[in-house]
């Protein structure tokens, strides 16, 4: 149990700074640390690094890997569009009006709701 209050405690971190009315505004947020160092940006995702931690304890149970997989997809996802958008500068006409369209509030705390659930069956 203690594992899934831990869990919440750093998504709702990572939630909080990454917060954003669009999906461009949550890169933005991000991009402002990432252009600082990109070790900073990767220390502001203290879910990441419970996800390996968590690996490890758990002796590689297959939910813990599929913990650990969903979240490296994300940060990879994030580096990804951050460098498309803000150091190349390509970004097509369908993506700029994707990133633009406004997100539903709670959106951003949809990790809440299955992470904990494969911390659980991890656990068992």
């Amino acid at each position: 149990m203690i594992y899934i209050v831990l869990y919440v405690i750093f998504e709702l971190y990572e939630v909080q700074w990454q917060k954003a009315s669009s999906m461009e505004g949550m890169l933005q947020n991000m991009y402002k640390y990432y252009s600082k160092s990109i070790f900073l940006f990767l220390a502001m995702h203290p879910t990441f690094y419970f996800a390996i931690i968590f690996m490890l304890y758990t002796h590689y149970n297959m939910y813990a890997l599929i913990l650990f997989a969903l979240k490296a997809a994300d940060i990879a996802t994030k580096l990804i569009l951050m460098k498309q958008l803000f150091i190349d500068k390509e970004n097509s006409a369908e993506l700029s009006v994707m990133l633009q369209t406004p997100i539903h509030p709670l959106l951003p705390y949809i990790g809440l709701t299955l992470y904990p659930f494969l911390i659980y069956m991890a656990l068992l």
